[in-house]
């Protein structure tokens, strides 16, 4: 269980973090950013939270603990050493629910006949907002697990992916099923 009885430690001033491993890494290090996003991530769904209700405001709940999940994952490097406890790596099943609710909101939600801009609803724009700050999460994680001495597991990657997708379809969901969605007009504005 994670106890903070202090708040700041100032071990950070030099530009320097620890991993959960306990291996200091600069601040700047390709994890530390990767796993910095996904917070970033889950911070914008903490404000699209504000905008939903019902089963869209537990399904953002349940979300923004994976992506807690997703964080120590990323956080607790893989480097072929036993540790002294299980670390918590993201599953399979994790993706499968994402998919899942991605097929149950899409049944409602007519095909694309344009891309669309982000907007419409409160709750569509920071789901859009969410979305691309996880589109970013997805292309460090991706740098992250091509470097030669980082192991990323193919199912962090793959739910930062299909996390990426949910928010595209939860956005058009919550712009009345993509009756609202704002369709971009190519050359309008020439």
């Amino acid at each position: 269980m994670v106890k903070l009885d202090k708040i700041y430690t100032k071990a950070g001033d030099s530009g320097q973090t620890r991993l959960s491993t306990g291996e200091p890494v600069d601040k700047w290090h390709p994890r530390v950013t990767a796993y910095g996003t996904v917070d970033e991530t889950n911070a914008a769904l903490g404000v699209a939270a504000l905008h939903a209700d019902g089963d869209m405001l537990i399904a953002i709940r349940r979300i923004q603990n994976d992506l807690f999940d997703l964080g120590a994952d990323l956080a607790t490097p893989d480097r072929g050493k036993k540790l002294e406890w299980e670390p918590l790596r993201i599953v399979a099943a994790q993706v499968e629910r994402l998919e899942s609710e991605i097929d149950a909101m899409n049944e409602n939600i007519a095909p694309l006949d344009s891309f669309i801009l982000p907007g419409g609803s409160a709750l569509a724009a920071q789901l859009h907002v969410a979305r691309t700050l996880c589109r970013r999460a997805e292309r460090q994680i991706a740098e992250l697990s091509a470097m030669e001495d980082e192991i990323v597991s193919a199912e962090a990657l793959a739910y930062a992916n299909r996390l990426s997708d949910w928010l595209f379809v939860a956005g058009r969901a919550a712009n009345n099923d993509g009756a609202d969605d704002i369709k971009w007009v190519p050359g309008a504005n020439r």
